[in-house]
């Protein structure tokens, strides 16, 4: 049984049965002691005791069952209880002894006291010494740790400086993808509206189906907008891929700082620990742990290396901004002067075509009025020929009714004469009115296909103009600013 403190109670392991009412013989009070079990103490960590404490308290008198032979005495100094011969004096001991047995007692505790004090010198000393040793260890241990708070300290103003700056610059980062992200959105409008312009301007009818510059200039829009759109989706990716070097970069400093922190604190604790501070104890064997990880080169050099990383990450990060600031006012300009000429082209198309429809209205007013007039002349023309035809009737029917006349009355008179050179005058007449009537006809069937090609004509170009100017420039009014493709709304 290992004893650590101060002498401890007895503990029964069975309840003490209650004392009876007649005390039972010697015999059956031995025997009792025989059978009780031997009794156990319980272990306690107590506070440190001398072992000198133990060994005169092993001296104390302990009971012992009450038999003829008790084991702790020779059977010569038993003293017995009965005596057969009362009347009898036995003798132990002579004076002689009794004297000799004092005086080497008395020896014996000069020899011990002797000792002690000499002991006691040493220990004195020895604690002394133990003391300041103990004292000056302490005091290096303290200072290390001091050393080792400011250490810490330090690096946690470098990993915080760092860390601010870092923080600072993903969030310029991050912005910069925003603006990228509404960049390459508000470029999906504008090709739209140039694609859309394009199948628009294919429902133009006729001639005006034409590859004009309107149309070659809208290619050309389409091609640059979906170059500026892959320009700007390799940069957001570029950009997406630096963010997460930045974010590692910081998780890395957040947790570097973590640590510190945590070690500062269990650093400064254990500084300001004292001898007098409460919570101490004893932790056996702890000095034979060694649960470090790294020495004081590699810890300041872990330390020192996430700092640069972070450093060259914000570097890559500003110089990543630059880019993507200049590759977006260039896209924006490209698009805007790209822009700029297809509305030109717009422009200049919608002039062209409003010229052609007031010049094709002004032939189509002209046709319509010599439409008119030929018409016009037709009919007089008829109306000639039924006078004519009258007048020939008249002298036809003047020459059948002479045939009629009797014998020698058939004369060839001047008068037959003239109703034969009359009818041959009018037939002549007839002939020349109905091939007028034929050309006018003819002009008139002319005029009509040039009016029908005139108003066609126009409503291609009424249809084109509609198309350049209210559906394509209609839509290209809606064309996001430079500020909008910046990305700065």
């Amino acid at each position: 049984m290992d004893l650590y403190g101060y002498p401890l109670k007895a503990k029964f392991s069975q309840p003490r049965p209650p004392p009876p009412k007649v005390l039972p013989a010697t015999s059956t009070m031995a025997a009792s002691y025989k059978n009780r079990p031997a009794s156990h103490s319980e272990s306690f960590t107590m506070p440190w005791m001398p072992n000198t404490y133990y060994k005169a308290a092993a001296l104390n008198p302990t009971l012992s069952p009450l038999s003829e032979s008790f084991p702790g005495h020779p059977p010569t100094k038993m003293v017995p209880f009965i005596s057969e011969r009362p009347n009898s004096v036995f003798t132990r001991h002579t004076l002689d002894d009794w004297h000799r047995n004092n005086m080497t007692n008395y020896k014996e505790s000069e020899t011990t006291r002797h000792n002690a004090e000499r002991l006691r010198a040493d220990l004195t000393r020895t604690i002394k010494d133990v003391y300041q040793q103990t004292k000056r260890t302490q005091g290096e241990s303290t200072q290390n740790l001091g050393e080792r708070v400011n250490d810490i300290e330090y690096w946690k103003s470098e990993l915080c400086i760092e860390l601010d700056a870092m923080i600072r610059e993903t969030n310029s980062l991050a912005d910069m993808q925003k603006r990228l992200e509404r960049a390459l959105a508000d470029t999906e409008g504008p090709f739209q509206v140039a694609h859309k312009c394009l199948l628009n301007r294919e429902k133009r009818m006729g001639i005006d189906l034409v590859n004009d510059d309107v149309e070659k200039q809208l290619i050309t829009e389409i091609k640059i907008i979906r170059s500026c759109r892959e320009r700007l989706q390799q940069c957001l990716d570029t950009v997406n891929n630096q963010l997460m070097c930045n974010k590692e970069a910081r998780q890395e400093l957040e947790k570097d700082l973590a640590d510190k922190q945590i070690g500062h604190h269990i650093d400064s604790k254990c500084y300001q620990l004292k001898n007098s501070s409460r919570g101490l104890h004893f932790f056996k064997g702890v000095e034979r742990i060694d649960a470090t990880v790294s020495v004081p080169e590699t810890w300041a050099r872990f330390t020192d290396n996430n700092i640069f990383r972070s450093q060259s990450a914000r570097a890559t990060s500003a110089k990543l901004r630059a880019s993507t600031e200049s590759l977006l006012m260039g896209t924006a300009d490209e698009m805007w002067r790209q822009f700029s000429k297809v509305n030109d082209a717009f422009t200049s198309r919608i002039t062209e075509i409003a010229n052609a429809k007031s010049k094709i209205q002004t032939h189509l007013a002209k046709t319509r009025q010599e439409i008119f007039q030929i018409e016009t002349k037709i009919q007089v023309i008829q109306k000639t020929i039924r006078d004519k035809e009258v007048e020939l009737k008249l002298a036809q029917t003047r020459l059948d009714e002479r045939t009629r006349r009797p014998n020698v009355e058939l004369c060839r008179d001047a008068a037959q004469l003239r109703l034969v050179q009359e009818v041959n005058e009018i037939n002549e007449t007839l002939r020349n009115l109905h091939q007028c009537l034929r050309a006018s006809e003819d002009m008139l069937q002319m005029l009509v296909r040039s009016k029908g090609v005139l108003e066609y004509d126009l409503v291609v170009k009424n249809n084109s103009l509609f198309i350049d100017q209210e559906r394509c420039m209609g839509m290209r009014k809606s064309y996001p600013s430079t500020v909008q493709i910046l990305g700065y709304v």
